[in-house]
């Protein structure tokens, strides 16, 4: 597909309620979304490409017409009025991102990797969104003064090893825009590891092309960092986009969220991560949901995640096992969690669970 082709799609994406086609019947809690006060909806307006609610159509139609309140995507995409109740322990920026940024754009908070906001643009708007402060603002695109300064920071800060490319979505970057913020970063910085973070190979496919996937190899070292929540975003489309980058010699890395209703149960995720390792797609993190305003009803009781992630341990290999963690809230930074594995010790060694449940002696050793 080329460039005029996937903005032709991106044109079609529907951004309010009216837009929405007819065959969408919208649940009573939908419904209650949209027909509350403007300013009570907080800051991510409605956000969802056609070719998306097509597939929750489908979905609704395999199930005999049901309107389906459960489907993964519509859940994921679609709002309800669960969003309109904000916990107070909830942030606008539950990652303390502000408090890093040392240059516009720019997110300096673990030593040797910075993360760039290219843009506050997405195909989609997810509504557990930890972003939404800055996601489908009007700040755009980067521009070439807030890319000088950049620059000049990464030179300055040779600790900096890897740098993500994030927003927003990078990959709303135009291709001719993403190359020049990767130039510029690579003049500066030549050693520099880069990271693309982005969720269109699963919802918007077709802008993954031969020219981008040329261009990304060019590169190199660069990783793509995608998200998949759910094995029925893994259509045909979306693993041949996966399949372009792997076949370029891309590396690509997914990042899940745990989402209640979404794929909170060890089968659905052992089932996606399996998909993923068959895709060439190593499953990286998986994450709890964080403190963003009303996003409390998509995360899942930490004891229970981690009931979750244990079944997954006794299931999966490491290939297809990705890391649980957690963000801190005020940025404090990625804390992994693990359902613990020693248990105790005494002067003979170490207690010790293994995946199946059951505790081993391990010794003790010096040194």
């Amino acid at each position: 597909m080329a460039e005029s082709s996937w903005r032709d799609e991106l044109a079609r994406t529907i951004t309010d309620v009216a837009g929405l086609p007819d065959y969408l019947t919208l649940t009573d809690d939908e419904r209650r979304f949209f027909d509350a006060p403007p300013e009570a909806h907080g800051p991510l307006a409605l956000k969802v490409p056609l070719a998306v609610v097509r597939r929750m159509v489908e979905a609704a139609r395999r199930a005999g017409g049901q309107v389906l309140s459960t489907d993964p995507l519509r859940r994921q995409f679609i709002p309800t009025a669960a969003e309109l109740e904000t916990q107070p322990y909830e942030l606008a920026d539950p990652l303390g991102e502000e408090r890093y940024s040392p240059v516009p754009r720019l997110i300096h908070r673990y030593p040797d990797r910075a993360l760039l906001l290219v843009t506050d643009q997405c195909v989609v708007h997810c509504r557990y969104c930890f972003r939404s402060r800055f996601t489908g603002g009007s700040h755009g695109g980067i521009s070439r003064d807030e890319l000088r300064a950049v620059e000049s920071y990464l030179a300055a800060h040779t600790e900096i090893r890897e740098l993500i490319l994030s927003g927003g979505d990078a990959l709303m970057l135009g291709d001719g825009a993403l190359a020049d913020v990767l130039d510029a970063a690579r003049h500066a910085r030549p050693d520099i590891v880069f990271r693309v973070a982005t969720r269109i190979p699963v919802v918007m496919p077709g802008r993954v092309t031969a020219e981008l996937a040329r261009l990304l190899r060019a590169r190199a070292p660069l990783w793509v960092v995608v998200q998949a929540n759910h094995p029925d975003e893994l259509h045909a489309e979306a693993s041949q986009a996966l399949s372009v980058l792997a076949d370029a010699g891309i590396p690509v890395i997914n990042q899940t969220v745990l989402l209640a209703g979404v794929n909170d149960d060890a089968k659905t995720l052992d089932e996606l991560f399996t998909a993923l390792v068959r895709l060439r797609v190593k499953p990286y993190y998986l994450f709890q949901a964080d403190l963003a305003p009303g996003t409390s009803h998509f995360r899942v009781n930490v004891e229970r995640a981690l009931w979750i992630v244990a079944e997954l341990r006794r299931r999966l290999s490491g290939l297809a096992m990705p890391v649980f963690a957690v963000d801190i809230p005020g940025g404090a930074g990625k804390v992994p969690l693990e359902p613990s594995a020693l248990i105790g010790e005494d002067e003979s060694g170490y207690r010790l669970r293994a995946a199946d449940g059951h505790v081993h002696h391990y010794p003790k050793e010096e040194g």
